[in-house]
Formats: C-alpha cells, sequence, structure tokens
C-alpha cells in the first residue's frame, strides 16, 4: 500500500478532497510506479503540475505535460521533504497551545457543573430552612393558640363554678321556704322563719360575677399575600455570558496617573461574539502592582449594566502594572503599564484647557477636572470673596453595611444636629451626627406601607420627623426620628418623586420627576397644589430632581435637563429662572441638590461639571465652594447643618462630604 492509496482511503478530516501528493515514494521504501504506464517508474516531477510521472509521460505527441518544466525526481526531493517538515513543525506547534485550551474549557465546564451542584444544594439548602422555619412557627402559634385558650377557660370554667354555686344554693333555699310556707305548721313555720330570714337576706345581698370574665375572640390572622409574592421573587441565579478575550478595557488610566489623586478606567464586558453585555456581577479581579513590587490602592465599582469602573490610587512615581482579569482570564491586552506623575509633572490636555473657567478671585481654575489647584482663589483677592471654604470630612464608601452606601441621593440636616442621607440602592435610610459620626439606620427593602424600594429625597420637619421620597414605590414616607414609620401621602398621584422639603407651613413640596411637576401636600396627605409639565417653558421642566425653600417660603427646584434653577412662590406661581448650560460662571450641566442659607444665597450642585456653586438670593453668581481636596464625581443631594457646614451627597463616590462654609 502506497501513501496515495492512503490519503485516497483518509481524505482530509474536514471534507475537503486531499492535496496533490508530493514524489515520496511508496510507503514501503520501494520506488513508486506510474499509474498511467505500467511497469514505469515515476522518476521526473512536472513544477506546473506539481506531480511525479514517469519517463513515458514525458515523451511522445500524446504527452500530458507537454511544454511543461520537468526535473529529475531526486532534485527536489529535499526541497519538498524540508517543506512539508516546516508545515509539520508549524502545525504540530499548535498542539501545546490547544491542550491547553482542551484543558481550560475543560476545567472550566468541571467547574460549571461544580457550581450547578453548589447552586443545587444551596437551593435546596434555603428552602429547606424555610421550610424548617414555617413548621417552628406554626409550631409556636399551635402552642401560644393552646396556652391562650387553656388561659382563657381557666377563667371563665372559675367563673361558672362560683355562678352554679351560687345558683344552686339560691334554688335550695327558695324550695325550702317555699316548702315550709305551703306544708309546715305554724309551730314549724316560727322555727325557721328566723334562720331562713338571715339566709335569703344574705344570698338577696350577695354579689355574684354575672359580666363575663372573658370573651370568646381567638382567631389567626395572617398577611401571606407579601410573604406569597416574595416567596415567588425568592432567589436569582447570577451569571453572565462575558468572555475574557473580547472583554475591553478603555480609559485614561491605562496609560497615566497622578501620584496620590484616584484614576479610574472603564471594563466593557462582552460575549465570544463581541456583544456586549448588559448584565453586571461578572467577577472581575482588578490588581495594580507599582515600581517597588508592592500592591496599590485598587477597587471595581459594577456599573450593573455589563460596565466596571476600575479606580487605583498610586502612592509613588514610576511604571505601575495593572493586572484585570475576568473569570481568572486577562481580558484584551493586559496586563497594561501606566506612569504615575506627580501634580506639577502633568501637562493639561487640549480637552482639560477647554474647561477652564474664570474663578471670582480673577485665576483661571478646571472646574469640571478631577485634579485641581490647592486654593481657587488668588491671594490677593481673597478679601473679594466673602465665601471660602474647605473640606472638613467625608463619610463612607461603596458597600451595604452601616456607614457605607450604594448611589446615595438625596441628604438632609435638622436642628439637632443631625444628617439623614438616602442611600438608594441599598434601600435605606442612614442617620449621622454634624460630625460624621454613624447615629442609626433604618428601611426594609419591598413595596408594602414603610418599606423602602428606592428612597431618593430626603428632609427633616420641625419635629424631627424624617420624610422619605420613594421613587419606585411611587409615594413619600413619613418615619419617626428613631426610623419607626408613622404614615405615607401622595400614593395614586406620584410617579416618581425625587426630591422633597418641608416649607414654614410644614407643607411637605413633592418634586416628580417623571411626571415632571411639583406636588405640596399637608402633613396628612391632602393635596394643596400641583404646578409644572414637561417642556423647556417658565412653569415647566425636564426631568426635575431636588428642591428647597427660603426664608420667605419661595420653592426653589433644580431642572435637571434643561439646565437652570426655577423659583416659585409658595402658591407655585413663576418667579424666575437662572442658569443655562455650560461650564461657565453660573452655567450648569445638569444641576442637582440645592439649599438655601440664612441669608438667601443658593447653593446648587452641578452634576455633570462635578461642583458645588453659590448664588445670591436673585440668582447672581457668587462663587464656587472649594472641593479640590477631594473633588467631587456626580454630586446629587445638598444641604446646610445646623452649625453652618455644606454636606453634599457624592454619589459617583459612595460617600458624602461635609465642606466649611462661610456666609
Amino acid at each position: 500500500t502506497n501513501l496515495m492509496e492512503v490519503l485516497q482511503r483518509d481524505p482530509d478530516p474536514r471534507g475537503a478532497p486531499p492535496s496533490p501528493l508530493p514524489p515520496l515514494g511508496a510507503a514501503t521504501g520501494q520506488p513508486l510506479c506510474c499509474p498511467n504506464h505500467e511497469g514505469k517508474v515515476m522518476e521526473f516531477y512536472c513544477e506546473p503540475c506539481e506531480t511525479a510521472m514517469c519517463r513515458e509521460c514525458t515523451e511522445g505527441e500524446r504527452r500530458e505535460h507537454r511544454d511543461h518544466r520537468t526535473v529529475p525526481l531526486r532534485d527536489v526531493l529535499e526541497q519538498h521533504k524540508a517543506a512539508l517538515q516546516h508545515q509539520l513543525d508549524a502545525v504540530r506547534a499548535r498542539l501545546p497551545q490547544l491542550s491547553a485550551a482542551v484543558g481550560l474549557v475543560a476545567e472550566i465546564s468541571r467547574q460549571l457543573g461544580q457550581r450547578r451542584a453548589e447552586a443545587e444544594a444551596e437551593i435546596g439548602s434555603s428552602f429547606e430552612e424555610l421550610e424548617v422555619a414555617l413548621r417552628q412557627r406554626r409550631e409556636v402559634l399551635l402552642r401560644d393558640l393552646e396556652a391562650t385558650c387553656a388561659a382563657k377557660q381557666q377563667v371563665l370554667e372559675a367563673q361558672l363554678e362560683v355562678l352554679r354555686q351560687g345558683q344552686e344554693s339560691i334554688l335550695s333555699s327558695c324550695a325550702f321556704t317555699e316548702q315550709a310556707l305551703h306544708h309546715g305548721s305554724a309551730t314549724e313555720v316560727l322555727l325557721v322563719q328566723k334562720q331562713m330570714g338571715e339566709r335569703l337576706r344574705e344570698l338577696a345581698a350577695r354579689p355574684f360575677p354575672e359580666h363575663p370574665h372573658e370573651n370568646a375572640q381567638l382567631e389567626f390572622r395572617a398577611e401571606p399575600e407579601g410573604l406569597r409574592r416574595s416567596i415567588q421573587n425568592l432567589g436569582a441565579l447570577l451569571t453572565t455570558s462575558a468572555t475574557a478575550h473580547t472583554t475591553v478595557a478603555t480609559g485614561e488610566g491605562l496609560r497615566q496617573a497622578v501620584v496620590g489623586q484616584p484614576c479610574s478606567l472603564s471594563v466593557t464586558t462582552k460575549d465570544k461574539d463581541g456583544a456586549l453585555v448588559r448584565s453586571g456581577g461578572a467577577r472581575l479581579r482588578f490588581a495594580v502592582t507599582g515600581p517597588d513590587g508592592a500592591a496599590a490602592e485598587a477597587e471595581v465599582q459594577d456599573n450593573r449594566n455589563g460596565t466596571y469602573e476600575l479606580v487605583y490610587t498610586p502612592r509613588a512615581e514610576g511604571d505601575f502594572v495593572l493586572s484585570i482579569l475576568l473569570y481568572g482570564q486577562p481580558v484584551r491586552g493586559s496586563p497594561f503599564r501606566a506612569r504615575a506623575l506627580r501634580p506639577g509633572d502633568v501637562p493639561p490636555s487640549p480637552e482639560e484647557a477647554k474647561r477652564r473657567v474664570k474663578s471670582p478671585g480673577g485665576g483661571h481654575v478646571r472646574q469640571k477636572a478631577l485634579r485641581r489647584p490647592a486654593s481657587m482663589y488668588g491671594s490677593a483677592k481673597r478679601k473679594e470673596n466673602p465665601i471660602e471654604d474647605e473640606l472638613i470630612f467625608r463619610v463612607g464608601s461603596r458597600g451595604r453595611e452601616k456607614g457605607e452606601f450604594t448611589n446615595l441621593q438625596g441628604i438632609s440636616t435638622s436642628s439637632a444636629g443631625r444628617i439623614v442621607v438616602a442611600d438608594s440602592n441599598n434601600q435605606c435610610v442612614q442617620v449621622f451626627s454634624n460630625e460624621g459620626q454613624f447615629r442609626l439606620r433604618f428601611g426594609v427593602r419591598g413595596r408594602s406601607p414603610g418599606q423602602l424600594q428606592r428612597p431618593t429625597g430626603v428632609s427633616v420637619d420641625t419635629n424631627g420627623d424624617i420624610i422619605v421620597a420613594d421613587y419606585d414605590n411611587r409615594w413619600v414616607s413619613v418615619f419617626s426620628p428613631e426610623g419607626k414609620f408613622k404614615t405615607k401621602l401622595g400614593a395614586g398621584r406620584l410617579m416618581g418623586p425625587k426630591g422633597v422639603a418641608v416649607d414654614r407651613n410644614g407643607h411637605i413640596i413633592v418634586v416628580d420627576n417623571k411626571a415632571c411637576c411639583v406636588f405640596i401636600f399637608q402633613p396628612n396627605g391632602k393635596l394643596v397644589a400641583r404646578f409644572g409639565s414637561r417642556g423647556t417653558a417658565e412653569r415647566q421642566f425636564a426631568g426635575p430632581h431636588f428642591v428647597a425653600v427660603n426664608n420667605k417660603n419661595e420653592i426653589v427646584v433644580t431642572d435637571f435637563h434643561n439646565h437652570s434653577v426655577k423659583v416659585y412662590n409658595a402658591e407655585g406661581e413663576f418667579l424666575f429662572k437662572f442658569g443655562s448650560h455650560g461650564e461657565g460662571n453660573g452655567q450648569f450641566n445638569a444641576p442637582t441638590g440645592v439649599a438655601v442659607d440664612g441669608n438667601g444665597n443658593i447653593i446648587v450642585a452641578d452634576w455633570g461639571n462635578s461642583r458645588i456653586q453659590v448664588f445670591d438670593s436673585a440668582g447672581s453668581f457668587l462663587s464656587y465652594i472649594n472641593t479640590a481636596a477631594d473633588p467631587l464625581y456626580g454630586p446629587q443631594g445638598l444641604a446646610l447643618t445646623s452649625d453652618g457646614h455644606v454636606v453634599v451627597a457624592d454619589s459617583g463616590n459612595h460617600c458624602f462630604k461635609a465642606y466649611r462654609y462661610l456666609q
């Protein structure tokens, strides 16, 4: 059997016909015979046809290879052997890669099966625990039922015993007396008259427990519907289709960083076909190694939409290695190398130069950029600027524990020295002292009265009650200072409440972000007024966010997509507005939080420009609050503490910050 016959029986496994056979001789080592001329040995090679042939194939009038260049077979043998050996080596070199890939995929398949078994066990265990808890609760209720019924029965039986004894005494005394009266002699009547008279008088005056000492109420009451809904939605399977080799990382942080300042980059997960993954929860690991080999601070923030923000803070100059692993495999391009420079060594980019705006002090300051000068005002101009501020403290980080936040939104303060924060994605409200010390946390996720689904705005009334706007539940909840639920209002009217405030009459002002209007309620929930609609006119809004009330009882509303602040009187009549879209003094890129100080000055959180601006009571620009010590990232709610500081919900940094504020 020769090699040609072998290949004819075993063609290319992909289904394609075999390639032309080079003249390598028979598989047995004997000369290969020509298939066209019996008994003739193939000793020539036709280069155009890339085939071996015998001498007769090259001679005669009817030869197939007329005008083709033919050479002796032995002259091209080594050349073809070398070429084939090269191809063989190249293909064989892929075997280790394929072996590694087989091992990796097999390991992932094994892990997937193991995870399935673990998840199945966890599901079984969780539901078994619930079943045990239900059985235990059933037994407790049955024991309580038996004990309660027995106690009630004991009281009633004791009362029945007394009543029956009294009844028997009266019946026997009456029967004896009647017998004597009707059938006794005169002597017998006189003899029993004194004894029975005393007996009858005593029975007539004796107190009997004629009113029931207990009642028959004994019923079981449960509200299983809420529990049933919770059980129906209990648990979730977390997974993604993200793969490391298609996932990409982008951002300035891959190339350059500034010593001592947080630097961020973004990771966008994709599936095996390169399509975007729309869900979060992927196992993404981010490690940063400094020039000395030590690990630098690094964290991963899951945006829950298939993208992730990676933040690291270099503490020294030099080259840093950034390793990004998705499910244990490096994403495309990982590891990366970034150089950390001192703040003074970083040249401003053209984009940053465009963001420079003139501060009240006369110098040029990058208000939107994260890296800012230590002071916003020139030393020679400080007296001309009545407001100069600096960071006092910051509280919080990303998380779900006490003092940690996930997308905090509204913030408010009280005269009792409290700071109240709406922790939106953690479905709770957290309370701190004016110094930032944790005091209490309340809130249970749900859609029943007293529960929170997405708290956004928060305010405190004169009694210390905490008023919470719940965007997803579409109502406003009122809690005691200790966090006990009292009442709710606006249900059936509100579509998406965001900001909330209390005016000087005790009315509750609610900004409906979704309906683009403002509601005014009495504390008992009765609607007083409503104004606004969707649009760009004076009495219209486009995604209004937060609200404040000044000392004239005027209502100040931030109009997010209209990039302005609008002021109304207590009845909702338009007074004036200020601001426009931009990055200059007095301009906004989507304003959010708002507060008013004792002098009527209006303080506004500028979300898109990541800054805080101060205006006078007529809306004229005064100054910025100096946030350079710890730059903001998407500020939301804003308030003034009882000791005169500005507190702001720094949503993008998952914390709130307090700045010194001199009126």
